[in-house]
């Protein structure tokens, strides 16, 4: 019969599914439990879960969501604007007013959605200290003082 340790070595290193986790992560959840709101605020990453205590605050997200956001807009503006501009012709002034809008919309909608995965992959991936079991309660807090 195994022992207790090399049980719990086990668990900490089973396999963590990606795609739900970046599914969950995407719509702000937790990507343990899924239940659990991931944010607080808009774009403040939780300390751990509220409903599964699950540590969130190894998360590194940085700059990455808005790297990847300005990437993403920035590939359907430009296109969407070249045909607009060709079919139509709008006024400049119009053509600025409407595709700024558009922009900071679409931009606002995917940041959060945005960090919520990259967040949620590295959880799935064990990365920045996902992985490493906790050894004591304060590594639960992450120094909350």
């Amino acid at each position: 019969m195994p022992s207790t340790s090399s049980l719990s070595a086990d668990l900490s290193e089973a396999e963590r599914p990606t795609w739900p986790a970046i599914r969950r992560g995407w719509h702000g959840k937790c990507p343990n439990c899924g239940s659990g709101p991931m944010l607080r605020g808009y774009l403040t990453v939780r300390d751990s879960c509220p409903a599964c205590g699950e540590a969130l605050h190894h998360q590194r997200a940085d700059d990455g969501p808005a790297y990847l956001t300005i990437l993403i807009v920035g590939h359907l503006m430009a296109p969407l604007l070249m045909f607009v501009f060709t079919t139509w012709r709008p006024e400049p002034a119009t053509l600025i007013a409407i595709f700024s809008l558009f922009t900071v919309v679409t931009s606002l909608y995917l940041l959060p959605r945005i960090k919520g995965a990259m967040v949620a992959l590295q959880w799935a991936k064990r990365m920045h200290g996902f992985g490493a079991a906790p050894t004591d309660a304060a590594d639960l807090h992450h120094d909350a003082a």
